[in-house]
């Protein structure tokens, strides 16, 4: 019998991995297999920044394998705000689910790694040789920071003690179940709770910065299939970069055009260009993916984002936007 345990169960990646794995057919790619328990927990079952109660945890489940996306995450300005949180609350986080996985004899551990690990000086494409060439960005130092020492980890751990530990690099991620609290949400999220006040409230919808920043997103739930193919199939400690193409990059005005269209907003649209805009663009290539995992289909942007608006229209009531 595998115990899979996911980590930050009860979030946006964890949400997705779940979905796949109940809707996908049982046996399938990414469906659920024979012998195959998966349990996804979330911050209410343990604070994994206390080490007792992270022990309590892996010692309850006896995890075989673990999928670790719990972490303390937010956007551009409470990144700014907040790096010794985004630091020290990562680092505890990291160090609980390594160390205890180790302890029990985990077979394997995929940890939830970022763009923003890299270097703010690289030339790009962003690939999985260059993480450590230099100092991430200013804006999400702490964040970056706590986040390469989990790869420096897993090198550790496979190196004293033969751990299969990795790491896995997603793009700007988005779906169903995100974070839409304007304090702390991405891009994605923010700019569609932004247009659904703005919708709602009959006021003009404001995008921060210019526009002009180009990102990679990708839909959760192909980022989930893209996590149980590496957990079944891929064995090395190096990181490894889950995006689609660099040539897939979306201006932040594309994005908040398309979420325009899919809410029907017709009201007053404009940029606040008194806004930073954080880095301009971070591409990220895929290669090494693609070259592994031969035939995928990663969804259209454009539909992913129709889903995700529906979704958050929908769920406005219980999804996470901040409101007491």
């Amino acid at each position: 019998m595998s115990v899979i345990l996911v980590t930050g169960g009860t979030g946006l990646v964890g949400k997705a991995i779940e979905y796949v794995i109940e809707t996908e057919p049982e046996g399938s790619r990414f469906g659920k297999r024979p012998g195959e328990k998966w349990v996804f927990i979330g911050s209410s079952e343990a604070d994994l920044r206390n080490q007792e109660q992270s022990k309590k945890l892996f010692e309850k489940y006896r995890p075989t394998h673990v999928i670790h996306l719990a972490a303390l995450v937010g956007g551009l300005f409470i990144n700014m705000k907040k790096k010794l949180d985004f630091l020290r609350d990562n680092i505890l986080i990291n160090d609980n689910v390594l160390h205890n996985a180790h302890e029990i004899g985990c077979k394997k551990v995929i940890s939830c790694l970022s763009t923003c690990v890299y270097p703010d000086k690289v030339d790009y494409p962003l690939d999985e040789t260059k993480i450590h060439l230099g100092l991430p960005h200013d804006s999400n130092f702490g964040y970056a920071h706590a986040k390469r020492l989990v790869d420096v980890q897993n090198h550790a751990y496979k190196d004293q003690y033969g751990d299969n530990f990795t790491s896995a690099i997603p793009t700007n991620v988005f779906g169903p179940h995100d974070n839409f609290d304007l304090e702390s949400a991405h891009v994605l999220p923010a700019l569609m709770h932004k247009c659904y006040l703005a919708k709602k409230n009959g006021t003009p919808f404001v995008v921060w910065g210019s526009g002009k920043p180009l990102r990679q997103f990708i839909y959760s739930r192909d980022l989930a299939k893209l996590f149980i193919w590496m957990l079944r199939e891929y064995d090395d400690v190096e990181p490894l970069i889950l995006s689609v193409g660099e040539d897939e990059e979306v201006s932040i005005k594309q994005a908040a055009d398309a979420v325009v269209g899919a809410m029907g907003f017709t009201g007053e649209y404009r940029f606040d260009t008194t806004k930073a805009d954080g880095q301009f663009r971070k591409p990220a290539s895929n290669k090494k993916l693609l070259s592994l995992i031969g035939d995928f289909e990663f969804t259209p942007f454009d539909k992913a984002l129709e889903e995700t608006v529906q979704w958050f229209q929908q769920n406005y009531e219980n999804a996470r936007t901040g409101k007491p």
